[in-house]
C-alpha cells in the first residue's frame, strides 16, 4: 500500500473470488443519515509537523520543558500529564533532535513527515454492498434479525448460542478507536454510548455533538466494526457478538486515512477516563508499519502509545488489536517493510519485528488478532507468530479459498456501513472485533473482573486450534505459511478461537 491509501485494517488486497468492490446502493426504507460534517481542522504553520515529546509520567510539564519547546520553535497543543506526553507542533526540522537534549524529555520524535493537515484522497478499495434485492431475499429463521443467516461468523464462535443466555450487559462499553462511527445507523443507534465518543484526530479531544461520526467522503470503516461488536438484535439488519452492550466511536483517523500517533493516544486516554471496558484497535499507527527502537522518532511514538495503552489497562480497560494483512511471520528474524513511512517516500526496509514494533498489535498487554476464514482456518492473508497472537476469530477470506456453508453466500463479514447501509469486508479488522464482542460478553458474565482476568478468561475460554499442516490455501502444492507452536498454544490462532458460548457460561 502506498503512502496514498488509509491505514485501517480493513480491506485489504484479495483475489477476484472476493469481490470487495461495488457500487454504492441504499437499501429500502432506511434514510442516509450518516454525518456529513468533518471535525475541525487545527490552525497551524504550513509547514508545521506534529511531536511526541516524553517526560516523566505524574509530574505535569516542568517550566523548564515548556521554555525549552518554545525556545526551540514549539507550541503545545495537549499534555497528558498522567502518562507524560506532551503533543507538540513546530514548524523547525530540528525540533525533535533539539528538544531530546533537553533534561526531564526522556524521548521525543515526529509523529509525521507529512505537513499538517496530511493530504490524501483514497481508500484501500471499497466495501461489496448489500443491494435491496439481497436484502428483501434474505430469510431469517424465528429469532433472528433478518441478514442473520448470512453472517457464518456467528455460529463460527458460536454467538449464535451465547445469545440464547444473554445478549450482554447495558454496564459494559466497547470503544471501537477507528475512522468514525455512524451512530444513527439503526443496528448502532440502540446501543449507542454518547458520553463515551469523542473526535481525538488532533491529538486533542473534541466533544462537539457528532463529532466522532465519519464525513460521506470518509472510511465506514469505523462503523463496519461497531455494528460487528454490537449490532443490536432490534429485528434489523444484522447482529453484533454482544448486542446488548454498549459501545462508543473514538474517531482518530484523519480524513486522508492516517492513524497518527497523537489521535491514537488521545484515544487510550480518553477510553482510560471514560470507563470503557473494552477498546477495538483495527489499524497500525501512521507512518511506519513497524517503529523500531534504536531510531530515536520512532522510539518516541511507541513510547507515548505504550503509556497510553497501559494506562488505559491499568484502568480496567480490556485493548485488542488487529494482527494485519500481509501474511507476515511476526516472529521471523526479519521481514521487509515496502511501505514505510507511508505518508513520505517509502523504500524497501529490513526490519527484525522482535525490536521493530507495530504499535499498537505488538505492544505489551495489547490482545493481537488473527484472522480466519469460513473453514476455520488462518484466513490467507493474516499475519502470524507464535508469540505474537493470542486468539483468532472469523475475518473472512476469498470463497475460492475458504466457501461458507449456505444461506451464507459470501466468505467476507457482513455489517453495517453508513447511511443505513450494509455491506461486505473482510481482513483482520473484522476479526478484531468478534474477540471485543467476545471479551464485552465475558465482562458482562464478570462484571468485577479485572482486566488482566477478562483476558485470562478470553484466552481460557477459546477452542484450542491446532496448527493447519500443511498450510496450502491456494492449493498449488507450495506451503504458504509454517505454524510453529501446540495444538493449545501457536503461531497462527494463538490460545484458539474464541467462544462467545464458553464466555457467557464458564
Amino acid at each position: 500500500m502506498t503512502a496514498q491509501r488509509t491505514r485501517a485494517r480493513r480491506l485489504i488486497a484479495v483475489p477476484l473470488g472476493m469481490a470487495m468492490a461495488s457500487a454504492f446502493a441504499f437499501l429500502p426504507h432506511v434514510p442516509a443519515s450518516a454525518a456529513e460534517t468533518a471535525p475541525k481542522a487545527t490552525t497551524t504553520d504550513a509547514s508545521s509537523l506534529s511531536y511526541v515529546v516524553n517526560v516523566r509520567p505524574g509530574q505535569g510539564t516542568s517550566a523548564q520543558v515548556k521554555k525549552a519547546i518554545a525556545d526551540a520553535g514549539g507550541s503545545i497543543l495537549v499534555a497528558y500529564d498522567r502518562i507524560g506526553v506532551i503533543v507538540v507542533h513546530s514548524s523547525n526540522p530540528d525540533f525533535a533532535r533539539t528538544i531530546r537534549t533537553v533534561r526531564g524529555v526522556q524521548s521525543a520524535g515526529a509523529t509525521r513527515n507529512a505537513p499538517l493537515p496530511a493530504q490524501s484522497t483514497t481508500d484501500v478499495g471499497t466495501p461489496h454492498m448489500l443491494t435491496s434485492e439481497e436484502v428483501r431475499s434474505a430469510k431469517a429463521a424465528d429469532g433472528q434479525d433478518p441478514l442473520e443467516p448470512l453472517q457464518w461468523d456467528l455460529p463460527a464462535i458460536k454467538a449464535d448460542k451465547a445469545h440464547e443466555k444473554t445478549l450482554g450487559s447495558r454496564d459494559v462499553t466497547v470503544a471501537v478507536i477507528d475512522t468514525g462511527v455512524d451512530d444513527t445507523h439503526p443496528d448502532i443507534a440502540p446501543n449507542f454510548d454518547r458520553d463515551a465518543s469523542v473526535n481525538c484526530v488532533s491529538g486533542r479531544p473534541d466533544t462537539a455533538d457528532g463529532a466522532w461520526r465519519p464525513s460521506a467522503a470518509e472510511s465506514p470503516h469505523g462503523t463496519h466494526v461497531a455494528g460487528e461488536i454490537a449490532g443490536a438484535k432490534n429485528g434489523v439488519g444484522i447482529t453484533g457478538v454482544a448486542p446488548g452492550v454498549r459501545v462508543a466511536g473514538i474517531k482518530v483517523a484523519t480524513t486522508a486515512g492516517y492513524f497518527y500517533t497523537e489521535a491514537v493516544v488521545c484515544g487510550f486516554v480518553w477510553a482510560a477516563e471514560h470507563h470503557v471496558d473494552v477498546t477495538n484497535n483495527s489499524y497500525y499507527t501512521d507512518p511506519w508499519y513497524f517503529n523500531c527502537t534504536d531510531d530515536p522518532d520512532q522510539k518516541a511514538l511507541v513510547d507515548a502509545i505504550t503509556r497510553a495503552s497501559q494506562y488505559a489497562e491499568r484502568k480496567g480497560t480490556v485493548n485488542i488489536a488487529a494482527a494485519g494483512n500481509e501474511s507476515y511471520d511476526l516472529d521471523a528474524d526479519s521481514l521487509t517493510d515496502p511501505v514505510s513511512p507511508n505518508d513520505g517516500t517509502p523504500s524497501d526496509r529490513v526490519v527484525d519485528p522482535h525490536r521493530c514494533f507495530d504499535i499498537p498489535t505488538q505492544l505489551p498487554g495489547v490482545v493481537t488478532v488473527a484472522a480466519t476464514g469460513a473453514k476455520g482456518i488462518k484466513s490467507s492473508f493474516s499475519n502470524y507468530g507464535l508469540g505474537v497472537i493470542d486468539v483468532a476469530a472469523p475475518g473472512g477470506d476469498s470463497t475460492r479459498y475458504q466457501a461458507p456453508a449456505p444461506p451464507a453466500t459470501s466468505g467476507l463479514i457482513l455489517g453495517p456501513l453508513p447511511g443505513g447501509r450494509w455491506g461486505y469486508m473482510a481482513g483482520t479488522s473484522m476479526a478484531t472485533p468478534h474477540v471485543a464482542g467476545v471479551a464485552a460478553l465475558v465482562k458482562s458474565t464478570h462484571p468485577h473482573a479485572s482486566a488482566a482476568l477478562v483476558k485470562t478468561l478470553l484466552y481460557a475460554e477459546a477452542d484450542a486450534t491446532p496448527c493447519t499442516d500443511p498450510y496450502d490455501i491456494d492449493g498449488d502444492g507450495k506451503v504458504d505459511a509454517v505454524c510453529k507452536g501446540s495444538k493449545n498454544h501457536n503461531g497462527f490462532y494463538g490460545w484458539g478461537t474464541v467462544n462467545a458460548w464458553k464466555a457467557v457460561t464458564r
